[in-house]
């Protein structure tokens, strides 16, 4: 019951700030950020999302630059929560996890909107929040298979979104590695998370309502369906993004050889001969 009733307080908490930021919309416009209209949300998590999140965290941003809190110091922050979601998760506790999930994303947003403001921003801090990301999501998914450990097509189902979801960041790195434009592409993480955290939040509610039902399927229905959604689309997105990349390498490396090919040999003259040569 208590982890039934801190993922209702979750899922209402979510449904109002959007409620309120819905009204705000219709009376002042939408919130809009430069971010949020380069990201260009997605098919799987819209811009109006991504603007509502930015206008729910700005007053947190002047708040913590104010108390003088470096980014670094939100990005190591998030590992706390993000490591407590996934023992959450290890235990079934899935409204709890999707709680610790949300302080996690937010510190991930939180870190580099406080390093723009702050005049900050470095490649070093980049490389930090990388680093924090991925450790970050693999608790998060970690707790899952140590859950699912007995039950093996759900955990499969785990272990395709592990891949799918390192790869879809590993390619994404690589294309920047070699030059290239990173393709965009689904399942980014903050697609991957919010599809997570809800499926995280509306299980406890599954397990209630079916709470007759012998099928584990129907009773962890939520998770295991955002699971499924993750592994298939990342992946899918994975062999795009590789195509996208080869693609593009083909063309630089034709460009550079037909450039090769169009610059003219230097002339060579003979060198005059020495004066004892004459």
């Amino acid at each position: 019951m208590a982890d039934l009733t801190v993922a209702i307080a979750n899922i209402i908490f979510f449904f109002a700030l959007l409620g309120v930021y819905l009204v705000r919309s219709a009376i002042v416009g939408r919130r809009r950020t430069a971010r949020t209209e380069a990201d260009g949300g997605s098919l799987f998590l819209n811009k109006r999302t991504m603007e509502m999140v930015y206008w729910v965290l700005e007053p947190l941003i002047d708040f913590l630059a104010a108390l003088h809190i470096t980014p670094n110091m939100v990005t190591l922050f998030s590992l706390l929560p993000a490591a407590g979601a996934g023992v959450a998760l290890a235990f079934g506790w899935f409204g709890l996890a999707s709680v610790l999930a949300v302080m996690a994303t937010f510190c991930d947003i939180l870190d580099g909107l406080l390093a723009r403001k702050t005049g900050v921003s470095s490649n070093a801090g980049e490389v930090i929040d990388a680093a924090v990301d991925r450790y970050g999501e693999m608790f998060f998914l970690g707790g899952l298979v140590y859950y699912y450990r007995t039950h093996d097509q759900v955990l499969f189902i785990v272990l395709a979104a592990i891949i799918g979801s390192f790869m879809v960041s590993y390619v994404t790195a690589k294309a920047e590695a070699m030059g290239v434009p990173a393709p965009r592409g689904a399942m980014r993480r903050g697609e991957r998370a919010a599809y997570l955290i809800f499926g995280a939040a509306f299980t406890p509610l599954s397990k209630a309502v079916f709470a007759n039902s012998p099928s584990l399927a129907v009773h962890e229905l939520p998770i295991i369906l955002a699971l499924t959604i993750v592994a298939v689309v990342s992946n899918i997105s994975v062999l795009q993004r590789l195509g996208a990349i080869i693609e593009a390498l083909r063309a630089k490396d034709k460009a550079s050889a037909e450039a090769a090919t169009e610059t003219p040999e230097p002339i060579v003259s003979k060198p005059d001969p020495s004066a004892g040569q004459v």
